[in-house]
């Protein structure tokens, strides 16, 4: 089974104790997901089985959605609910035009400093991990550039802000409530969050590990996986000629008289990532390299 399925992740389990989940539901030991949500995160967890597995990277790459909860007036030093409080202020008397403001500040290609309580790693530790262990001031924290391509208020109620945002691979939303409340300088903290969509999945798509479970037990969970290619469709599409495929799948290199690209987007690029078929069937993904005049076709990831 090499395929994908959306799961909704629930609050109060982390990325890792899904695959878990997925893996013993489904007795498979290849399983993997496509990005992590905090664990006080619900929403949608894609999880790629067995060979598909091969693609989490380029799942991870794509583009999520959000909607969040900052409460402002209270300053956490994980950046969520979930961490110690380091300031607080009851006495708020902020004007809404500049909590726009504030959030307008957020938009666009932006350097977002990322929380010290994260997975990534400094020096081949968990930053996370090293907090824990009193050394917070010790992490030298640099900052990554992230594209906030939608930040959109939807409520304001008291100190509660909720709101929608649409962002790259790599942004951290925790961030975005503290930095947020820093330009208000009063403080605040990522209360609530729900990922949307992730890639070509979304909530509508989604099933909990209780449906996944119920799924598989009566049969009809085929209805809920998807192929490879249908997450890749952002790449362009290869027809490798028959007489070809076992010449690629050995690892050849293949001249752009063996193959014919069937959709191009990419076609200005010098070397890119394709999707490649053989007689309508989805054999893998490859890489157009670009020389000169001449253009050819290597393997990347297979799927037969």
């Amino acid at each position: 089974m090499n395929k994908i399925i959306n799961i909704l992740k629930p609050t109060g389990m982390t990325s890792h104790d899904v695959v878990s989940c997925v893996r013993r539901t489904l007795n498979m030991k290849k399983v993997g997901h496509t990005g992590t949500l905090d664990p006080d995160a619900a929403g949608v967890l894609p999880i790629c089985l067995g060979r598909a597995t091969k693609v989490s990277e380029l799942i991870l790459n794509k583009d999520k959605s959000y909607i969040c909860e900052l409460t402002l007036g209270i300053e956490t030093d994980t950046y969520d609910s979930s961490g110690t409080i380091l300031y607080r202020n009851d006495d708020l008397n902020i004007e809404e035009s500049k909590i726009r403001e504030a959030f307008k500040s957020q938009e666009g290609e932006i350097n977002q400093m990322p929380p010290v309580y994260s997975a990534l790693k400094v020096n081949g530790q968990k930053m996370c991990d090293l907090a824990r262990k009193g050394k917070a001031d010790s992490i030298d924290i640099k900052p990554r550039k992230v594209n906030i391509k939608k930040i959109e208020i939807l409520n304001i109620s008291n100190n509660k802000i909720t709101f929608y945002v649409k962002c790259s691979k790599g942004t951290y939303v925790r961030s975005i409530c503290h930095d947020i409340g820093e330009y208000l300088n009063c403080g605040g903290h990522m209360s609530f969050l729900l990922r949307n969509s992730s890639g070509k999945f979304n909530l509508d798509n989604a099933i909990t590990l209780e449906e996944l479970e119920d799924l598989k037990n009566n049969g009809h969970l085929e209805d809920h996986l998807y192929d490879v290619d249908y997450v890749l469709d952002n790449l362009d599409a290869v027809d490798l000629k028959p007489s070809a495929q076992k010449y690629y799948t050995n690892g050849g290199v293949i001249d752009s008289r063996r193959f014919n690209i069937k959709e191009s987007k990419n076609s200005d690029a010098e070397n890119y990532l394709v999707r490649v078929y053989c007689e309508n069937i989805f054999i893998g993904v490859g890489k157009i390299l670009k020389d000169n005049n001449t253009m050819t076709l290597k393997s990347d990831k297979l799927f037969i």
